[in-house]
C-alpha cells in the first residue's frame, strides 16, 4: 500500500479501537480518582488528582493477594490439563479410525450445547458426595474432564486434520508407536492450536463466577471474580474506587498471556479450518 492507504488503515483502525480501548482506560485511571470524580460527566481521562488509597484497600479489606494466588494457580493447573486432554483426545478423533469414531464425536460437540447452569446442581450433590465442597476441586476437574473442554477438543481435532499424513508414516516407518508419534511429530507441530486453546481455557478460567459460587464459602479460598462481589460498604453499597483498583489488578494476567501468545492465538485460528 502506499503512504497515504496506510496513513488512512491506520487513523481508521484507531479511531474503531476507542470503544474498545476506552473503558479498560477508563476502569484504570477511575480507580485513582475519588469517588465523587468517578461519575463526572463528560469522564474524564486523567484523575484531577491521583489517589493510590483504593489500592491499598484492596489487600486491607480482603485475603486479596491469597485470592490473586487462587486464580492463578487454578487457572495454570485448568489449563494445562486441558490442554493436555484436549490435544490426545482430539489426535485420537482425527488419526484413530474406530467404529463409531463420528457418531462420538458428534456426541461430544453435543457438549456445547449444554449449559453449565444445566448441570451444576447434580454436579454440586456428586462433590458434597465426595466431601470436595469448600474446595478448588471442582473448579478444577470441571473445566478438564467437562463440557468446557468440548470447544479445546474441537480446535485439536480440525488442527490435526490438517497435519499431512507423510510426516507420521514417515515416524512409523522409523519405528516410532503411536504414542511417540503424537509427542514428537505432532504435538510440536500442533503449537499454534495449543496457544488458541490456552488463551480460550485460561480466560474461561479466570473469569468462572457462578462455579465458585456454588462451591466456595470461605474468604480465604475465593477466586478473584467472587472476591470482586465482596467490596462494599457498611451499608451494602459498592466501594466504587476500591472495586475498579481490584479488577485493573485482576486484569493483569489475562493481558500479559495474550501479549505472550497472540502469534500463537491468531495462526491457531487461521489453522483450525472445517476440514474433515
Amino acid at each position: 500500500m502506499s503512504n497515504k492507504a496506510k496513513v488512512l488503515v491506520y487513523g481508521l483502525l484507531s479511531v474503531l479501537c476507542v470503544p474498545f480501548v476506552f473503558p479498560t482506560w477508563w476502569m484504570v485511571t477511575s480507580s485513582f480518582k475519588s469517588t465523587s470524580e468517578i461519575f463526572t460527566y463528560p469522564p474524564k481521562l486523567l484523575p484531577s488528582e491521583w489517589h493510590f488509597g483504593a489500592y491499598r484497600e484492596v489487600f486491607r479489606l480482603q485475603p486479596f493477594a491469597e485470592q490473586y494466588w487462587n486464580s492463578l494457580y487454578i487457572a495454570a493447573v485448568v489449563t494445562v490439563g486441558t490442554m493436555a486432554v484436549a490435544s490426545l483426545a482430539g489426535y485420537a478423533f482425527a488419526r484413530i479410525q474406530f467404529p463409531g469414531q463420528n457418531a462420538m464425536f458428534v456426541v461430544v460437540l453435543t457438549g456445547l450445547l449444554i449449559p453449565s447452569e444445566v448441570t451444576i446442581v447434580p454436579l454440586f450433590q456428586l462433590f458434597n458426595r465426595f466431601g470436595l465442597i469448600d474446595t478448588h476441586w471442582p473448579l478444577i476437574l470441571v473445566p478438564i474432564f467437562g463440557a468446557p473442554s468440548v470447544l479445546a477438543t474441537f480446535i485439536m481435532r480440525q488442527f490435526f486434520v490438517t497435519l499431512p499424513k507423510e510426516l507420521e508414516e514417515a515416524a512409523r516407518v522409523d519405528g516410532l508407536g503411536r504414542f511417540n508419534t503424537f509427542r514428537l511429530i505432532a504435538l510440536p507441530l500442533a503449537r499454534p492450536a495449543l496457544g488458541a486453546v490456552g488463551i480460550f481455557t485460561f480466560l474461561n478460567s479466570w473469569n468462572l463466577f457462578l462455579e465458585p459460587v456454588v462451591y466456595l464459602s470461605s474468604k480465604d479460598k475465593f477466586t478473584l471474580p467472587q472476591a470482586l462481589t465482596q467490596y462494599v460498604d457498611a451499608y451494602g453499597g459498592p466501594m466504587w474506587d476500591v472495586q475498579l483498583a481490584a479488577a485493573s489488578l485482576t486484569a493483569l494476567p489475562v493481558l500479559v498471556v495474550f501479549v505472550l501468545a497472540q502469534r500463537q492465538f491468531v495462526e491457531g485460528l487461521a489453522h483450525t479450518g472445517l476440514k474433515g
